[in-house]
């Protein structure tokens, strides 16, 4: 056998039951919409227990909960009976993972929360375990193989609840609206929280932004050019953009122009006639990802920001790039 061998038999053995689970939801629908009414409608949090290799993906779930609009924490089921417990609340839904459905160390966490009418969803391989009969709702994953190949370390099983889990947060995230600028709320750091920004929060603005005039004298415009540095002016008029000239305009321009005389050439002519027409805008609410996707698709190094008023910022590439999006 290769090196790639036993590799490959585990990812099949993975995808062959994922496509079970697939078959599998149309018999769990009743329980799934009983589940994601019981989340949605919380006034509290998701309170996620699970111990061993389910815990290690109840961690997980818990955190891609929190950071999709579902307020969730992890509770280790041992910690919950040693006064953890005391963090529940009634208005709070517990969410219990165990492939067997007999874990002893829930049981705790089970009698509490038939207790206090605590609302319990449970993940789990068995229907008539004591976590499922004890739940408000019982999510049952089909029974299947472990990629292990003595069957007997969770792997596959594990996958199974963590593809489930996370299909439970994208449904409530997509329930409650959760939008890409929720996103930036939840995801301020890193090269996430940079693409979810705002095309405002990151602009060239006020005196750093390169503007003349359609009258202006090519001169002038070449002198503004040059003192903001950014490779582009951006051409008004009325406050309104009308277009913009680079650089490589401005080379075309005199190339096209070298018989005139350079009085003609820069001081006698309008910016208008050395711009750009019907360029690349943004709008100062569109995310930064989306103002680098546009930028990077239609090839350009720059592009002004535009409102009703006219033209209030200018994004270029090196400013998205210094500010982390990717």
């Amino acid at each position: 056998m290769t090196t790639t061998g036993p590799i490959r038999t585990a990812i099949e053995t993975d995808l062959a039951a994922l496509g079970t689970l697939t078959e599998a939801l149309d018999g769990m629908d009743d329980a799934l919409a009983e589940a994601l009414d019981l989340i949605s409608e919380m006034s509290g949090r998701l309170i996620v227990t699970g111990l061993g290799k389910s815990g290690h993906i109840g961690a997980k779930l818990a955190a891609t909960f929190a950071s999709t609009g579902t307020p969730a924490y992890f509770l280790h089921p041992a910690e919950a009976s040693h006064g953890d417990l005391g963090m529940v609340q009634t208005d709070d839904v517990i969410l219990a993972l165990s492939w067997s459905g007999e874990t002893r160390e829930l049981s705790d966490v089970i009698g509490y929360a038939k207790r206090h009418s605590v609302s319990l969803v449970a993940i789990t391989g068995s229907s008539d375990s004591t976590l499922a009969r004890a739940a408000n709702a019982a999510l049952v994953l089909p029974k299947v193989r472990e990629a292990c190949p003595h069957n007997l370390a969770p792997t596959t099983s594990t996958l199974l609840q963590l593809a489930l889990g996370d299909a439970l947060a994208i449904a409530l995230l997509q329930r409650r609206g959760f939008s890409e600028e929720s996103f930036h709320s939840f995801h301020p750091g890193g090269t996430l929280g940079a693409a979810l920004k705002r095309v405002d929060e990151i602009m060239i603005a006020g005196d750093d932004l390169p503007l003349v005039s359609q009258d202006t004298p090519v001169i002038s415009a070449l002198s503004v050019l040059s003192a903001k540095g950014q490779g582009i002016v951006g051409v008004t008029m009325q406050g309104q953009l009308q277009g913009v000239i680079t650089d490589g305009d401005i080379r075309r321009y005199l190339e096209n122009n070298a018989a005139s005389t350079m009085k003609s050439a820069l001081h006698e002519t309008q910016a208008s006639a050395v711009m750009t027409g019907g360029s690349v805008v943004l709008k100062p609410e569109m995310l930064v990802g989306e103002a680098l996707r546009i930028l990077q698709t239609r090839r350009i190094s720059a592009a002004f920001v535009v409102s009703e008023t006219g033209p209030v910022g200018l994004i270029t590439m090196l400013r998205l790039l210094n500010r982390g999006a990717a």
